[in-house]
């Protein structure tokens, strides 16, 4: 299916057209990998489009920027003013916005040091990550046989590109086997991801998730769950976590900026809990779906209102 892409891009403080988003062959990016980048969700709410958690994924960009050695001629606000000015240009009710940032066209050798730094900002439309019916009935998923990145080879903190291969290698194996997402162990055989979600375990009413040292993304929408599971008195515990958790877990579900809180029914063909979405998970997704669409109280000043004036840090 053809991308639903909003015309104008944001390209290092200029708007262009989307046609003429492009960056030549030999750009180091296309040898080497040399991205970073962020997938931000601008809901449709009653007060007009607002961007969830804007600042946050700003933060984790110009941190992945940081531990890649990027230096940015851009600060955080005003990647946070460009993100939201996008979507007034665009005049669009929702979308997914998606910030790159990468090495450009210039030296051929593995060092990126003397490569231009490039910054594009695109927005285009997004349904449901996993299916329209994911967020209600569930998913099948499965263990994967491929591992997430090992401490000291790539840093799983930065939303980098080149970990994407790895995510790549976690879908298309799913996939394969007839299941619509993949889990993967971390090095030490514990769970860590899906290919592009957190993930999370209930047990006697208790919120389990991995650890950051499982190799995981810290994930904006799993802080978020962690946040609202200890508003509503849910016990949340940060631990390394066996594979065969998954399977005597009472509930469990993705997490994640596309995924948003999705279900899972069953991992390997072991059916979890009842074979349906639990009492905490839809607890969960009640009152984040509510929050990102500006029908509940947004108590943690979470949205970004596009009409509106963007407050920055003095």
């Amino acid at each position: 299916m053809a991308i639903e892409y909003y015309e104008r891009v944001w390209h290092n403080g200029k708007f262009i057209a989307w046609s003429e988003a492009n960056i030549h062959v030999a750009s180091h990016v296309v040898s080497y990998g040399s991205c970073l980048f962020e997938g931000i969700r601008c809901y449709d709410t009653p007060q007009g489009p607002a961007i969830f958690r804007l600042k946050d994924h700003a933060q984790r960009l110009v941190d992945s920027c940081k531990i890649y050695r990027m230096n940015l001629d851009f600060t955080t606000d005003q990647l946070e003013q460009a993100m939201v000015e996008l979507t007034r240009v665009n005049r669009v009710p929702s979308c997914y916005i998606r910030p790159l940032i990468f090495r450009g066209y210039g030296d051929l050798g593995v060092s990126p040091l003397k490569n231009p730094v490039e910054i594009y900002l695109l927005a285009w439309k997004w349904g449901k990550y996993l299916g329209e019916e994911a967020l209600k009935q569930g998913v099948d998923v499965c263990v994967t046989s491929w591992q997430r990145i090992a401490p000291n080879t790539l840093p799983s903190m930065a939303k980098a590109a080149a970990n994407y291969m790895n995510a790549q290698l976690i879908k298309m194996e799913a996939l394969t086997n007839g299941y619509v997402e993949g889990i993967a162990l971390d090095v030490h055989g514990n769970i860590s991801e899906g290919s592009g979600e957190n993930i999370f375990i209930a047990r006697h009413g208790t919120l389990l998730t991995p650890p950051l040292a499982s190799s995981i993304l810290p994930g904006i929408t799993r802080a978020s769950v962690i946040t609202l599971a200890e508003e509503m008195g849910i016990r949340v515990i940060e631990q390394p976590l066996p594979r065969e958790a998954l399977y005597i877990a009472d509930e469990v579900f993705f997490t994640g900026t596309a995924a948003e809180i999705t279900p899972i029914r069953s991992v390997d063909r072991v059916v979890v809990g009842k074979g349906q979405p639990g009492p905490i998970t839809r607890k969960l997704q009640s009152r984040f779906m509510s929050i990102v669409q500006g029908q509940g109280e947004d108590t943690y000043g979470w949205l970004t209102y596009c009409n509106q004036p963007v407050a920055t840090q003095g």
